[in-house]
């Protein structure tokens, strides 16, 4: 892949911001180069730009390179960049799923780029060579998202591996729900395609989607253009702080995950014996996709309740269905105890 070929000449001949803390890195006696108030410390100085510490972490427990990743407020901060790098507007188009997470359209639509949408076939799997046909000269990138929302099933393996092999643009594959099915990560396999681009995030196994902290893993040369149009300071010294803290307790988000998984298996056997339920199905993620009747009114009803679930009834190909995510197991009863009083 010839990656300045699908640059935007604007962004290949960008000269990009220098600030103070691009220019010095490491530690100083004294710092009086950022016009900062010197007083207040630690809050009184700029973040590190490039958020070294915390990739050096990510970078053991992901095992892959500090320079093949890039850390964004949250993941729409890459997609969007990806979108304003790579895309020129009115001219150029990207692909997605359809249904798909839906901050992909939305930020093709900010930056004015067309949107080809490939259905998902009945089971919610991708037919690689349909989504291949929707390309041209001017499709740049192509947005997967595996395991999907809100479907919540993996893309099969095969299908994305077509795809990154014959579209001539760049991949990305939204990863956020990998820490339920680690196996079916790309991650290891990064290098082998220099196409590619992995989306993770600390928001949902982490527990971290307060802080707002995602990744983007590529090659070198990917990841140098994002940190060129990005923000100097994108993400602040108390994400970092609180990231680096929470990135020292692997084991505890293994066990948050495992209790997932155990309440996702409960809750799914109590959600299908329920008699206005059609179809519970099935989930690599940390919540159920489930087809209902009167899915809305059982919505609002549970809105009464003050129980918040999503109603996905308007989303191609999930009518009549409730997008739930599985709590902890006293969440969980209170969800079934109210829709077992509406029996």
């Amino acid at each position: 892949m010839e990656l300045e070929k699908l640059l935007r000449k604007n962004i290949k001949n960008l000269k990009p911001y220098s600030s103070a803390r691009d220019e010095f890195t490491g530690e100083a006696l004294v710092y009086l180069d950022a016009n900062e108030n010197p007083f207040n410390s630690p809050y009184n100085r700029y973040p590190d730009p490039l958020q070294r510490k915390v990739k050096e972490k990510i970078a053991n427990l992901k095992q892959t390179s500090v320079e093949s990743i890039f850390l964004g407020n949250g993941s729409d901060e890459p997609i969007d960049l990806l979108i304003r790098a790579f895309c020129e507007p009115g001219e150029d188009n990207l692909i997605i799923t359809d249904p798909t997470y839906g901050m992909f359209e939305v930020a093709a639509n900010i930056n004015n780029i067309e949107v080809r949408k490939v259905s998902l076939d009945e089971k919610y799997q991708l037919n690689a060579d349909e989504f291949l046909k929707k390309a041209n000269k001017n499709s740049k990138l192509a947005f997967l998202c595996s395991p999907n929302n809100p479907t919540g099933n993996s893309i099969n393996k095969d299908s994305i591996v077509k795809i990154i092999n014959e579209f001539e643009g760049l991949v990305i594959l939204d990863e956020a729900y990998i820490d339920f099915v680690p196996e079916k990560s790309f991650l290891p396999n990064l290098k082998k395609y220099s196409n590619l681009v992995i989306l993770q995030t600390f928001s949902k196994a982490w527990g971290m989607a307060g802080i707002r902290l995602g990744m983007a893993f590529a090659s070198q040369e990917i990841i140098q253009v994002l940190n060129k149009i990005k923000y100097p300071y994108n993400l602040n010294v108390l994400v970092q702080q609180k990231a680096l803290d929470l990135l020292n307790d692997n084991n505890q988000k293994d066990k948050w995950v495992k209790e997932i998984l155990k309440e996702k298996k409960q809750l799914s056997k109590q959600l299908i014996e329920l008699p206005f339920t059609i179809k519970v199905f099935p989930s690599d993620a940390n919540f159920l996709l489930v087809e209902m009747h009167n899915a809305r009114g059982i919505y609002d009803y549970l809105i009464e309740n003050k129980i918040i679930v999503r109603d996905r009834s308007k989303v191609h190909l999930c009518e009549n269905s409730l997008r739930i995510t599985v709590g902890n197991k006293e969440e969980n009863d209170i969800l079934i105890n109210a829709l077992n009083e509406l029996i």
